[in-house]
């Protein structure tokens, strides 16, 4: 496997509707953005790609079939070779370890991983049933509907469990608000406290309108080289450009319906256990008290998908506590519930303790004034860019998104792209992003690394 690099990224900007464009024409607007980083024009970078990626989640959006291949047509890239990618809300995840394997194996030495979602043709409600089609339609569907109703039912099992409060989760949305209102391409920052978070009107208890992210029209994209591309497009720019790398990847995934998933033992929880600031004694004195109080694992408080995924990319990136090797982590927020239940998937605190990780403030930035009195200093700043609850989930790009922001952070060029240094993570090194799909069905953990 050859070292791949992420060398520029762009993204359009992310609203509830884009009438100005097609899907096509938000595609090249991120397009236009690695342009721009490289100083080059289209027909030159066109030149030198090999191959590309695409994502998009449903053709039901677009009324489209082979929508991938009108953006690859778009963009002046064919005959190059490409393929589209679909895993419901990982799909953006998923596009990005395509890219990298096509560069890693050989196959190409200077892709483009692009993906979009054109989300606004259809009303809400529409558009939440295309995307509840992303669960079992024989046996969940009937029964649970949207997935609102899913996740509700998911953090209401992780209150029981371990006590999660929604004031806990209020302070995710709070957190990523605030963070996206320095970001120019977010759809929807606001300034607002935990109070606007539970007044707001509930959408499926105990989630309300400002715990869920929104559906969105946006697009973007990542390119992806080896060393030999590296050294095309430095020869073609005739500039040295910033390194970073892919230092690792990990995927997981679990059963379709949540009925399905089953409970393991203590002894089998453990061994899945790749974390060694997990196997202290203390630690396992921990889940050991836990198993005994009743603690079912996976159970439908947490996803065995994000567990398995975050374990395999830790494993290969040589990581044994995340939270403290990891400088930040872009994650799959599409509920607040959600970014409380993958803090303990990934690591960044044991199972049971998201809720009081969330009110900590160690996943706030340190330099951004959140209105809230937090006990503790930011130890892995989350979501810094304000995630998919304040930036937009148009499902496709989502997670390529996640890859744009973060390679920026290691680039440390936020306030080159945002036009301020408030979500700067000072000194970036290593950042991971995260993409999660349905009910935690398919799950991606990707590690980025700045080489100095």
């Amino acid at each position: 496997m050859r070292k791949v690099y992420v060398v520029a990224g762009g993204v359009s900007k992310f609203a509830k509707a884009r009438p100005d464009k097609t899907f096509t024409g938000l595609v090249r607007e991120a397009y236009q953005e690695i342009l721009d980083d490289l100083d080059m024009e289209a027909p030159q970078l066109n030149e030198l790609i090999d191959s590309s990626v695409t994502s998009y989640f449903s053709d039901h959006f677009q009324r489209q079939l082979m929508a991938g291949i009108m953006g690859q047509d778009y963009l002046g890239l064919i005959p190059k070779p490409s393929h589209r990618v679909e895993g419901g809300g990982a799909t953006g995840g998923i596009c990005f370890q395509e890219a990298y394997k096509e560069v890693a194996s050989g196959d190409a030495d200077i892709t483009l991983a692009f993906g979009f979602e054109y989300m606004s043709h259809v009303a809400t409600w529409k558009g939440n049933e295309f995307i509840a089609l992303a669960s079992d339609v024989s046996f969940d569907y009937p029964v649970g509907g949207f997935y609102s109703g899913y996740y509700a039912m998911m953090v209401v099992r992780h209150m029981k469990e371990f006590g999660t409060t929604p004031e806990q989760m209020a302070h995710v949305s709070v957190k990523n608000h605030r963070n996206a209102y320095y970001n120019p391409y977010s759809q929807k920052p606001m300034k607002i406290g935990i109070q606007d978070v539970r007044n707001a009107p509930m959408v499926a208890w105990p989630l309300t309108r400002l715990d869920i992210c929104t559906m969105s029209d946006g697009a973007a994209a990542l390119l992806l080289v080896s060393e030999e591309g590296l050294e095309k497009l430095e020869k073609a720019t005739g500039k040295t450009l910033p390194k970073v790398y892919v230092r690792a990847i990990g995927r997981g995934t679990d059963a379709m319906r949540l009925a399905d998933r089953p409970h393991q033992t203590f002894d089998e929880f453990y061994k899945f256990n790749a974390l060694e600031s997990e196997k202290t004694s203390e630690a396992k004195a921990y889940y050991k008290e836990l198993f005994e109080k009743g603690f079912k694992y996976p159970g439908v408080h947490s996803f065995r998908a994000g567990r398995m995924a975050s374990k395999q990319a830790y494993e290969r990136a040589g990581i044994t506590d995340p939270a403290k090797e990891i400088d930040f982590v872009e994650l799959h927020d599409a509920y607040t519930s959600s970014e409380i239940q993958t803090y303990e998937d990934m690591g960044l605190c044991y199972y049971g303790q998201g809720g009081p990780f969330a009110a900590s403030g160690k996943a706030f930035l340190p330099n951004v004034e959140y209105g809230l009195t937090l006990p503790e200093k930011s130890q892995v700043p989350v979501n810094p860019s304000g995630g998919l609850i304040a930036c937009g989930h148009p499902v496709g790009a989502s997670g390529l998104m996640q890859g744009v922001f973060a390679l920026w952070q290691l680039q440390h060029s936020i306030e080159k792209h945002f036009n301020n240094n408030k979500l700067q993570v000072p000194n970036a090194k290593t950042g991971a992003i995260h993409s999660h799909a349905g009910t935690g069905t398919y799950v991606t953990v990707s590690i980025l690394q700045r080489e100095d």
